[in-house]
């Protein structure tokens, strides 16, 4: 689709700079930029513009309302004094890439660490962060994944409120040090990812409905604000230009998109096909990956074409998470209570055929089955910052679980053919609580705090001796600086003995499961045994037969024999047919002993 217009400062090949901003409820606009106001020409459907001759990079700009309001650049590349203050007019990209010919990875070797720039170190910057990628590479993750950083209001926050969707956030650091994150990142062989949110606009320092309502339907809100009107072309060309934005100036390897059952379009195409459509039509040179977080359970945005291509790699599968937690840890209030019946059996569905429950389609054709589904469409996590940020007292999976069974469920994790991922600090037992927070203030804040309590009883009610009144304001300082990762205490025996089972079992899985996901297809997965505590499942995969014997029990089970090769083991092998208490077993039978099974 073309567009008569983008959104930002263009520079001309005349050494010109073209303003633009679409502001149809506005009669006059003007540009304010080095002490100067410049009147903005009104053009075709509610578009303004003006040119200067010049390309004054580095000045701080903004455009000035017919009312005397000052608003910053809603396509700003960067906000210097944060969402309130003025745009700086950052200049074409000229950064030294030193992985220039970085091509990304396939999607099946894709192994997340999910991170929080401002929380990943104690400076809580781009720049800090890189000192601890060589770690994660080595230990074997492929991909970092960073929560949101379009800029948002105040000084800390997890991101989901951003009102300036080009900017990176400012108190992490410039544009220039985030592209030196991405760059460093691609040096150890670590894809990138970024978490946007297309679903609303954050509550604050979002100034678009005063001079472009017709950039929201204000009469059908999200759960968290005025809904999107991506029917109307010039909101089609900002969303559209961002995910551009993000991909070719950061080079990002991929995006995941939040909470996509809250984007409606009515327009043709859907916005997330053409958001798919516009990715895999630029990226021909370099593998480029979209994701998304989608709770309707959608499996329409997954399923291959007649070509074999996806509109989204993946999906974040909550349902396998819900009923692994309720599993194991008995909670099963709020989120968790559809999983109270039977979990283990839940958990082998959710690893057999993706989705629990069937949802509803997103780009309005038809709904496959997910079982239809190739297991890598699907992203599995012990938790993630939902997870764990939502509870009562932010505390972490593995402080509440005894040793066995948390090294089982992660051995689960990353030997089953899905997409694992794994929040930050949990690859070495941080015991840091991770919160929820924010900087509001007044009303806004108090409301923030008051919407903890629901949070927290949706996402395992409180724990034996806690109560409301543990649960710590979210925009307090300390709330952000407690949940920050302690990185002084990795050489503790158990935290190093942690990480080195970490990368044996991503080593395993980069040796014997990587290689049968290539192309993989639906209809794979195959549940063994529907004894409850017996989690055994089989995949068949284009390069054989995937065979996870799983024992969630304090006795040991047996599991009958026609195995393939035995490729990992929790302890000492044993016998060949029974399998310990709470320790897992992996076969692989290579392909060619289907192709025999086929002629026979």
């Amino acid at each position: 689709m073309m567009r008569a217009c983008s959104w930002g400062p263009q520079f001309c090949e005349d050494g010109s700079t073209v303003f633009r901003l679409w502001a149809p409820a506005e009669s006059t606009l003007a540009l304010e930029i080095d002490g100067r106001r410049i009147a903005m020409k009104r053009q075709d459907d509610g578009w303004f513009a003006v040119r200067l001759e010049n390309q004054p990079v580095g000045a701080l700009y903004g455009f000035v309302l017919s009312d005397g309001r000052r608003v910053p650049d809603p396509a700003s590349r960067f906000q210097p004094l944060g969402v309130d203050g003025p745009s700086l007019l950052c200049g074409p990209d000229c950064f030294a890439w030193r992985q220039a010919d970085w091509c990304g990875r396939p999607w099946e070797e894709a192994v997340f660490y999910e991170l929080h720039v401002g929380t990943f170190t104690r400076d809580g910057t781009y720049d800090a962060a890189i000192e601890h990628l060589p770690r994660l590479a080595e230990m074997g993750f492929t991909a970092i994944e960073l929560m949101p950083i379009a800029q948002f209001p105040g000084r800390w926050g997890w991101g989901y409120d951003g009102v300036l969707q080009f900017a990176p956030h400012n108190a992490y650091g410039t544009p220039d040090d985030l592209k030196r994150l991405v760059d460093a990142a691609h040096q150890c062989g670590l894809m990138v990812f970024l978490d946007v949110v297309y679903n609303h606009f954050g509550p604050e320092g979002n100034f678009l409905a005063h001079y472009a309502p017709g950039f929201f339907h204000s009469e059908d809100p999200t759960p968290w604000g005025s809904r999107i009107a991506f029917d109307e072309p010039a909101v089609r060309s900002y969303f559209i230009g961002n995910v551009l934005h993000w991909l070719q100036e950061y080079r990002f390897d991929g995006l995941r998109l939040d909470a996509v059952d809250q984007i409606v379009d009515a327009g043709t195409p859907h916005i997330l096909q053409e958001i798919s459509d516009t990715v895999d039509a630029t990226f021909t040179d370099r593998q480029v990956h979209l994701v998304v977080e989608n709770p309707s359970n959608g499996g329409d945005l997954l399923v291959a074409d007649e070509t074999g291509h996806r509109l989204f790699a993946g999906d974040w599968n909550d349902e396998f998470h819900h009923a692994m937690h309720v599993a194991v840890t008995g909670e099963a209030e709020g989120h968790y209570a559809p999983y109270k019946d039977r979990p283990w059996k839940q958990v082998k569905q959710a690893l057999a055929k993706g989705y629990l429950n069937q949802g509803k389609t997103t780009v309005g054709s038809a709904l496959p089955n997910s079982a239809c589904l190739p297991p890598t469409a699907f992203v599995h996590f012990l938790q993630n910052h939902d997870q764990v940020g939502n509870r009562a007292l932010g505390d972490r999976l593995h402080t509440s679980l005894e040793p066995k069974v948390h090294r089982l469920l992660t051995e689960i994790l990353f030997l089953s053919p899905q997409i694992p991922l794994v929040f930050m600090g949990d690859e070495h037992l941080s015991d840091r609580p991770f919160r929820f927070f924010a900087d509001y203030s007044g009303d806004l804040a108090a409301d923030i705090h008051r919407n903890r309590f629901k949070e927290a009883e949706n996402f395992g009610g409180y724990p034996a001796g806690a109560g409301p009144e543990d649960i710590v304001d979210p925009n307090g300082w300390a709330t952000f600086t407690k949940s920050k990762l302690d990185w002084a205490n990795l050489d503790v025996p158990e935290q190093r003995d942690w990480r080195a089972f970490i990368t044996r079992l991503i080593e395993t899985r980069r040796r014997f499961v990587v290689p049968l996901l290539a192309n993989a297809r639906g209809c794979a997965g195959a549940i063994v045994s529907e004894t409850d505590a017996e989690l055994f499942v089989d995949w068949r995969l284009n390069g054989g037969l995937l065979q996870l014997r799983a024992n969630t029990s304090e006795e040991p089970r047996t599991f009958g024999a026609d195995l393939g090769d035995l490729v990992y083991a929790s302890g000492p092998d044993g016998k060949r047919d029974v399998i310990a208490a709470w320790s897992t077993l992996l076969f692989v039978r290579p392909s060619g002993i289907f192709a025999h099974e086929a002629g026979s």
